[in-house]
């Protein structure tokens, strides 16, 4: 079983950035999907950004389109997630997630992933 740590999290204002970061144990798997998810008070959790093993192909949510980007360090099996020009709507639990490659892109569904991280917490004021 994965283990998987974010860690970046924190209180910024609207404009500012953060970036996250996911450390990973090994995954036994060649080719995988990893992600970054959030969930906001009273709402469902939702996909924010997915990567693929290997090739490094993206897919975002439209929210965060052109604001957020999402990387991964494979010889450091770390996964972050660069995320400027944050809103208040940005504000949520972060969870970083992995599971085996289905297709590109990677789903962006919650429902698709069975390997999760504890979450960091992002707060962003107006």
């Amino acid at each position: 079983q994965v283990q998987l740590v974010e860690s970046g999290g924190g209180s910024v204002q609207a404009g500012g950035s953060l970036r996250l970061s996911c450390a990973a144990s090994t995954y036994t798997h060649n080719l995988y999907c990893m992600g970054w998810f959030r969930q906001a008070p009273g709402k469902e959790r939702e996909g924010v950004a997915t990567i693929t093993s290997g090739s490094g192909r993206t897919s975002y949510a439209d929210s965060v389109k052109g604001r957020f980007t999402i990387s991964r360090d494979s010889a450091k099996n770390t996964l972050y997630l660069q995320m400027n020009n944050l809103k208040p709507e940005d504000t949520a639990m972060y969870y970083c997630a992995v599971d085996l490659y289905v297709g590109w892109p990677c789903p962006l569904n919650p429902n698709a992933y069975n390997s999760w991280g504890q979450g960091t917490q992002v707060t962003v004021s107006s």
